[in-house]
């Protein structure tokens, strides 16, 4: 999308695309209570407390496999509708150094015919772009020169916020069962606690993942990259510790709206904020016949930090005094959050690495041509 967009508004287009993925998690969500609750409604089952064995009726696993034949069904379309797209005019000219048929996708994707003159200007922009050299490599000197910072800086921005973000995301149901706002998992049985827990989720997605996600979207292009990225992770930042300096406060009985309240808006910095930063910047700041190889690092990083928060917070989390069975003690879920605390912080200080690409054709922002090469 970076590469068809133009300057001016290529920060919203590339957003818009990737809040997308909030109407996905919004209508997983409404997947999980649709089945959930065809199941709770036709297969009653007593509390695990009152009945272990039958708290788990024989009908419950065909639950999840639904769910899950669900998700399949739009990979299976994003995959058929990725085989007819045409690669990117900019790689086909700079990479593939076919400016013709480069105009020809530009023709074909913008539904209008590219005129002879123009595609004289295609072969004239790649050209300039070639005659600055592009004999040096991910693994040149040069690189590292140009961009090596730039790869530290959307590298671990990136595993920073996927620590804090994919920890908040898959504990949401212990969180929110310590709290108080879904029952304890004792208390109800297996399909009753798969409705709770996706009824809470859907609420959280509505509320603070979703309308952040649009925020970055029609805010991007105003505030650049840079600023809406230093803003998501402070604020997250400050929210968690908002959680977990009272903590105690939150945990008594009439306080939990007030940390759903709190913990809403750390999912509406995070996609206001570094969520959607951290998949736009390296998307544009890299020369084309290195973008997507250093979009892919840098996604590697952010899902090796997934790795790290989710098996980080599962073990963390666990009381100090009374874990759960097979689990080692742990810090708890208060000092937890300090931890994500301090992880945002840290994504706040390598943020001033990340350059502002607000309104730079990708060629400058990338170092492939200067300013007033492109002027000319």
């Amino acid at each position: 999308m970076s590469e068809y967009a133009n300057k001016k508004t290529r920060g919203a287009f590339i957003a818009a695309v990737f809040a997308m993925q909030g109407f996905g998690i919004l209508f997983g969500a409404i997947v999980a209570l649709v089945v959930s609750a065809a199941f709770r409604n036709s297969f009653p089952a007593p509390a695990y407390s009152d009945d272990r064995a039958a708290s788990l009726v024989p009908e419950a696993d065909y639950v999840w496999r639904i769910i899950l034949m669900f998700g399949a069904l739009p990979a299976a379309i994003t995959y058929y509708w990725r085989m007819k797209m045409p690669e990117t005019a900019r790689y086909t000219a700079l990479v593939a150094r076919n400016a013709k048929q480069a105009a020809a996708d530009m023709s074909r994707v913008l539904h209008t015919d590219i005129e002879e003159e123009r595609s004289e200007s295609v072969e004239k922009a790649a050209a300039m772009v070639l005659a600055g050299g592009d004999e040096w490599g991910l693994f040149s000197s040069e690189f590292v020169r140009r961009h090596g910072l730039h790869l530290v800086a959307t590298t671990s921005t990136w595993f920073l916020l996927d620590i804090a973000f994919y920890s908040q995301n898959l504990f949401q149901k212990d969180i929110f069962s310590k709290v108080g706002w879904i029952p304890a998992a004792r208390t109800m049985n297996a399909v009753e606690e798969l409705f709770r827990i996706a009824r809470a989720q859907a609420l959280i997605a509505m509320c603070g993942t979703i309308p952040g996600y649009w925020f970055t979207v029609a805010f991007i292009d105003v505030a650049g990259r840079f600023w809406i990225q230093i803003m998501g992770f402070a604020m997250m930042t400050l929210f968690m510790l908002g959680l977990a300096v009272p903590y105690n406060h939150w945990t008594t009985p009439g306080h939990h709206t007030g940390f759903v309240v709190l913990y809403g808006f750390t999912f509406f910095f995070a996609n206001f904020g570094s969520n959607s930063t951290t998949f736009i910047v390296p998307a544009e700041i890299y020369p084309a016949r290195l973008r997507s190889t250093c979009h892919g690092i840098s996604a590697a990083a952010g899902k090796a930090g997934a790795i790290v928060g989710a098996f980080g917070f599962l073990y963390a989390a666990q009381d100090p005094h009374k874990p759960e069975a097979g689990y080692p003690r742990g810090i708890g879920i208060r000092n937890a959050l300090f931890v994500l605390a301090g992880t945002n912080l840290l994504g706040t200080v390598m943020t001033l690495l990340v350059p502002e690409s607000k309104g730079k054709s990708l060629e400058v922002v990338s170092q492939e041509v200067a300013d007033d090469e492109e002027a000319a």
